[in-house]
């Protein structure tokens, strides 16, 4: 049975790509994909089962939690489980659950199978970065090449080639981000009944990842068709104020459970035990988060650096922080090309961008664990890179909607048009 959920998942990629990709595009993204869930597999075997590398433990534990609630629903029917019913599940509630319906058809552990569908979902997260891409403004070419690195960057490829969560919760943050920037060129109704579901399973593996998705997605929600806007701007800051600081909001049960996370993120406890693993880092910020918030971000942007010491999986590491580097230098270019096209995407981006690295540096402590934790922002900030990238940015008047089908033949047509006409006025 293991065997027959790795084929499924093979052909579902296969059918996921000849369905959301154009066919000139399918044909070459197909062999890089069907690699790279290979490679996946492979990897999950030869290197992050066999001690390899010393890495890794959370892994186990979702495979120990996905096995309890199978056990659970042998005893008591299935059903939805949440930390009432165990407590140890907290914010892995839907990665347990689905590695748990694959255990249960396997009737027993599947650990091979299970990383299957988080290589599948893996596969899918570099679908939707290419039609994001071209959403934004990237050519064919440029979005194909952001879809090959994004498939191999060495800490995404890691942490897809076995249980961990945080393959559905880059899926789920870049496809979220991805559905608001097209409800925000046209409003579908569709895409929304399509973000709901996505909040939701976020919700339950990452909760505090909502709230970064909160503002850019408000944003998009409220209506930016008519360009940017200065007040749209502040009035998206103050509901992300209100979203954290409002004691009205407090009460609420989702608000007190991101609250809670951003606590224990911030308790004095919690950083201590970070920074005493082997990649550990203390600031001297005499346990103010905001203290030394400029060291902060540098190491949560840039760490590892070169001359940094530690394990063979940190030292894998820097391979990913050198494409990141050139990551980030394509993306300040692609900002200033976006600013002057289309700044009402580079604000979207940018208010999840912005806000969620500075959360995170006022929590930094390890750098293994934000190798980890920035893959989101990574994503985002990489389609700036494939816009830089872009030859004809013209190109982008023929550009495919996120998760969501393309564009009609008018609105193309209108779209080159005002291309031609902004380009008259230049």
């Amino acid at each position: 049975m293991e065997y027959f959920i790795i084929a499924i998942a093979a052909m579902t990629l296969i059918f996921l790509v000849r369905v959301n990709l154009p066919a000139e595009v399918a044909r070459r993204a197909l062999p890089i994909l069907l690699f790279a869930f290979v490679l996946r597999l492979v990897l999950h075997v030869m290197v992050m089962r066999s001690g390899v590398i010393e890495y890794g433990g959370d892994n186990l534990t979702y495979e120990g939690i996905a096995r309890e609630i199978v056990r659970l629903w042998e005893r008591e029917g299935f059903k939805f489980v949440t930390s009432e019913d165990i407590s140890d599940i907290s914010s892995v509630t839907f990665p347990c659950q689905v590695f748990a319906i694959v255990i249960y058809l396997c009737g027993g552990p599947a650990s091979l199978a299970c990383t299957a569908v988080v290589a599948l979902l893996a596969c899918a997260l570099c679908i939707v970065i290419f039609r994001f891409a071209r959403f934004v403004g990237a050519d064919d070419r440029a979005a194909l090449i952001l879809l090959a690195v994004t498939a191999f960057m060495p800490a995404f490829l890691l942490h897809t080639s076995d249980t961990y969560k945080d393959g559905f919760n880059a899926f789920l943050v870049v496809a979220s981000i991805g559905l608001g920037v097209s409800i925000a060129r046209r409003f579908d109704l569709r895409r929304l009944l399509m973000l709901l579901p996505m909040l939701w399973a976020l919700w339950y593996v990452r909760p505090y990842m909502v709230a970064m998705c909160v503002v850019p997605l408000l944003l998009c929600l409220i209506g930016v068709k008519g360009g940017f806007s200065l007040r749209r701007f502040a009035f998206a800051a103050i509901l992300m104020c209100a979203v954290f600081a409002s004691g009205g909001l407090s009460g609420l049960a989702p608000t007190a459970a991101i609250q809670k996370q951003f606590e224990n993120g911030h308790s004095q406890a919690t950083i201590r035990a970070n920074a005493s693993g082997g990649s550990g880092v203390v600031f001297e910020d005499g346990g103010d988060p905001w203290s030394d918030l400029d060291s902060k971000l540098v190491y949560t942007l840039l760490s590892p650096f070169p001359w940094t010491e530690g394990s063979l999986a940190l030292q894998l590491g820097k391979v990913d922080a050198f494409i990141w580097y050139f990551l980030l230098y394509s993306a300040a270019r692609g900002a200033r090309r976006l600013w002057l096209n289309d700044r009402r995407i580079l604000v979207i981006l940018l208010l999840f961008i912005v806000p969620a690295t500075i959360a995170y540096a006022t929590t930094m402590a390890n750098i293994g664990l934000i190798f980890r934790q920035r893959m989101p922002i990574i994503m985002i900030t990489s389609l700036l890179s494939a816009v830089a990238w872009t030859r004809n940015p013209r190109d982008k008047g023929h550009s495919t909607t996120v998760l969501a089908g393309s564009q009609s033949t008018g609105q193309i047509a209108e779209q080159s048009i005002r291309s031609h006409a902004e380009t008259g006025r230049v």
